[in-house]
């Protein structure tokens, strides 16, 4: 095991703070002296089944914990996730069903495990103990928090000022994260700026039970594609681990030049110093970002998709066509006699667009071209011949060659 100043050091990028430092300090001393590993703990509730980027970002730094000989213990909320954390929100979270909660579980690790060794993690569901808890467990339990410690949250204390309801279940959940904490005996827990008063109520709880307490490492919100609100799905604004190599690398090469060094650091184990040499005066922000794109899709594609990736964007940029493009059927009975078919119900069929009103929108602004001459598409009613090999393309990225079934 590296020294604990080596470690300190590798472990400081890209974090938001260490709370208390002094304590972290010497508990890693007190590991790399004694060669025990610190026990390193990272909630992750599955209410949903699309890992992305900002997701990432503590899972990286779980990563690196397990690099430097710690172990990696990942909670499973999978009744934390029938609350619903309230953290960071200006309103109350709705809870899933168990069964939601079960069928996202399921998706969740395997996306998870394109960072974090799980053949060397620790992974637990807390439904392991609460699932057996009494309601006298529940009560004894919000026993260890006050109404006014509650309340003193921001985003609790914004929602009354708001007239807006903060529900007694929510309230249980930050008693719940801490619990977690004492069944595990966690050393380190991981999370979000946000997720601050959660992982503090964790070191009262493990105190009161005679446990050393954890030490809280919060980690920067990543901000989306759209460089000012944090990456979301229900936002627009996302890249999902699991995407397609093209779709991230295009998505990279997309975001403004602002959140580079964020994207950077957060994301890729890019030394500093050549960051810093990247993005420094009279930068390219183009050849900045391929270096971006390259280093974030290797590590989710592989380092020839990541090079297949930028090959495919350089030339879509210069109004060519992908090396490689995708082969969508088309039933011959969907044309008509004269073996034609209406455009937007052409571009559903090929799954370029969703609908046929959004089909039609995007014809209505030119942007659907054919063939090798790229003829404009721009009459949603004037129907297309089509023939084997047909290409067709929606905008820049959209692309698909017709195969007649």
């Amino acid at each position: 095991m590296r020294p604990a100043d080596e470690q300190l050091e590798l472990l400081r990028r890209g974090i938001d703070a260490i709370t208390p430092e002094a304590e972290f300090v010497k508990k890693l001393e007190h590991s790399a002296r004694t060669g025990n590993p610190l026990r390193v703990k990272y909630g992750i509730d599955p209410t949903g089944i699309d890992v992305h980027l900002g997701h990432t970002v503590p899972l990286r730094k779980l990563r690196q914990f397990q690099d430097l000989g710690h172990t990696a213990v990942i909670i499973i909320g999978d009744y934390t996730a029938l609350v619903g954390d309230p953290s960071g929100r200006s309103d109350h979270r709705a809870g899933l069903t168990k069964e939601q909660v079960d069928a996202n579980a399921r998706d969740y690790l395997a996306q998870v495990g394109k960072i974090v060794d799980l053949s060397r993690a620790e992974v637990r569901r807390n439904g392991e103990w609460f699932g057996s808890w009494t309601f006298l467990d529940v009560l004894d339990l919000t026993r260890r928090m006050t109404i006014g410690q509650v309340s003193a949250r921001d985003d609790f204390a914004q929602r009354i000022r708001g007239e807006k309801p903060v529900y007694l279940s929510e309230c249980l959940y930050p008693l719940m994260q801490g619990w977690d904490s004492v069944e595990i005996r966690a050393d380190v827990e991981l999370g979000g700026t946000e997720q601050l008063f959660n992982l503090l109520v964790a070191r009262d709880l493990q105190q009161e039970e005679g446990q050393l307490p954890q030490v809280a490492m919060t980690m920067p919100i990543l901000v989306g594609t759209d460089g000012t609100q944090r990456m979301g799905k229900s936002l627009g604004n996302y890249i999902g681990v699991a995407e397609p190599p093209e779709t991230q690398f295009g998505k990279l090469m997309s975001i403004p030049d602002g959140p580079m060094r964020q994207y950077f650091t957060l994301l890729t184990d890019f030394p500093l110093a050549e960051v810093d040499a990247l993005l420094g005066p009279g930068f390219n922000p183009r050849d900045a970002k391929e270096v971006l794109g390259k280093a974030v899709v290797s590590q989710y594609h592989g380092t020839e998709a990541a090079e297949a990736a930028a090959l495919a964007f350089r030339r879509r940029a210069a109004g060519e066509d992908p090396v490689e493009i995708p082969e969508a059927p088309l039933g011959r009975d969907q044309l008509d006699a004269d073996g034609r078919i209406a455009p937007p119900k052409l571009l559903v069929a090929l799954k370029l667009e969703s609908s046929t009103s959004n089909a039609r929108r995007v014809i209505e602004q030119g942007g659907v071209t054919i063939g090798p001459d790229r003829s404009p598409v721009t009459d949603p009613r004037g129907p297309i011949a089509v023939e084997d090999g047909l290409i067709v393309r929606v905008g820049k990225r959209k692309i698909a060659r017709v195969r007649l079934a």
